[in-house]
């Protein structure tokens, strides 16, 4: 059986999940490979998984070698989940929402149906943390480092939910694969070090492609990525727009928090909103270096404070096309509904 689309990613197959090494061990030490950088994605190739089909099994072994037909029927797969977040004209989060409270506009069309409804504030997380390890972000390296740490101790629940951690200057630099425990995560942060040029999309595409998408998911899940920078790309393969639509397919909110330290917003920092405001995440923009502990905590809140809601599109069809999203609060105005731009079709 086919699982329904989740936030726009293509349908993955339920029972046959890509082939996934094990979390590392409690005394395993930090993995130490670094890939290559990801080549740009061609048409055709940057949608993963099988078309959106629902198959029954085989019928009996014994009468299908009696010669019997076995009989095969597909039933095309049209649900799209979404996690949101909803805040008051203040910022705050607004916990307490039900299904009919929201509308949902689906590629400019009402969606016919929301099919289930409920807070994630207990749904696993799977967490990507990204860290720019070029020598622009050398001045606070070592707080951002601790920072982040604080922040993994804290989210990162033993047996529940799972971490990895990059860094990355031309290439992406993996100092710990996927665990729960976090004081491997913690080494892994550690081990980091500044020094060489800066390729974040590359940084995000892989991280998207070849480790959230290829990584066991057993039933519904949360993907965020943490990614510190301060956006300025000097040596990528792959487009911001190419990391964006990755990390789309993927499934991922992607969190930034900009390490510029020059009290104006730059240029870099206008591509980290980008990359946040397409996955439905935030940009931070701590300045001040006692300011980078709150834009964690502040991300840490939000991943407790989220909804999901699955719900059956107007006019679904199977095409590879860039469907958008628009979820709004029916009776309250001033309340900001967050999610992502929009999903990728499943392509038949």
């Amino acid at each position: 059986m086919l699982v329904a689309s989740a936030m726009g990613q293509t349908a993955q197959p339920a029972s046959s999940q890509p082939a996934q090494q094990s979390p590392p061990a409690k005394d395993q030490a930090p993995a130490e490979s670094k890939p290559a950088a990801p080549a740009p994605p061609t048409a055709g190739t940057a949608n993963p998984g099988p078309a959106p089909t629902l198959e029954n099994p085989p019928q009996d072994p014994d009468k299908a070698d009696e010669g019997e037909p076995v009989t095969t029927i597909k039933v095309p797969v049209n649900e799209v989940r979404v996690i949101f977040t909803v805040t008051d004209k203040h910022g705050r989060y607004i916990k307490d929402m039900k299904k009919n409270d929201f509308v949902v506009v689906d590629d400019r069309k009402p969606a016919v149906q929301i099919r289930s409804f409920r807070s994630e504030t207990d749904l696993p997380l799977q967490v990507g943390l990204l860290v720019d390890a070029s020598n622009s972000i050398r001045d606070r390296f070592k707080f951002e480092q601790e920072a982040a740490v604080e922040f993994l101790n804290a989210v990162i629940r033993p047996r529940y939910d799972q971490a990895f951690v990059v860094g990355f200057d031309v290439t992406p630099d993996v100092t710990q694969d996927f665990t729960d425990n976090t004081e491997l995560l913690s080494k892994g942060v550690r081990a980091l070090r500044p020094g060489g040029g800066t390729a974040m999309f590359d940084a995000l595409y892989y991280a998207c492609r070849d480790k959230l998408l290829k990584h066991e998911q057993n039933g519904p899940l949360r993907r965020a990525i943490i990614l510190l920078s301060d956006g300025d790309d000097n040596s990528s393969h792959v487009t911001r727009e190419e990391a964006i639509e990755m990390s789309q397919r993927a499934e991922v909110i992607v969190y930034t928090i900009s390490t510029n330290v020059s009290g104006m917003k730059g240029k870099g920092d206008k591509v980290l909103e980008r990359i946040a405001d397409a996955t439905g995440g935030r940009a931070f923009f701590p300045f001040q270096i006692r300011d980078v502990a709150d834009a964690f905590a502040s991300i840490q809140d939000e991943l407790r404070s989220q909804y999901a809601m699955s719900y059956k599109p107007a006019d679904f069809s199977a095409d590879g096309r860039y469907r958008t999203i628009e979820i709004t609060a029916l009776h309250e105005k001033s309340f900001r509904v967050r999610t992502r731009k929009g999903y990728y079709a499943p392509k038949q």
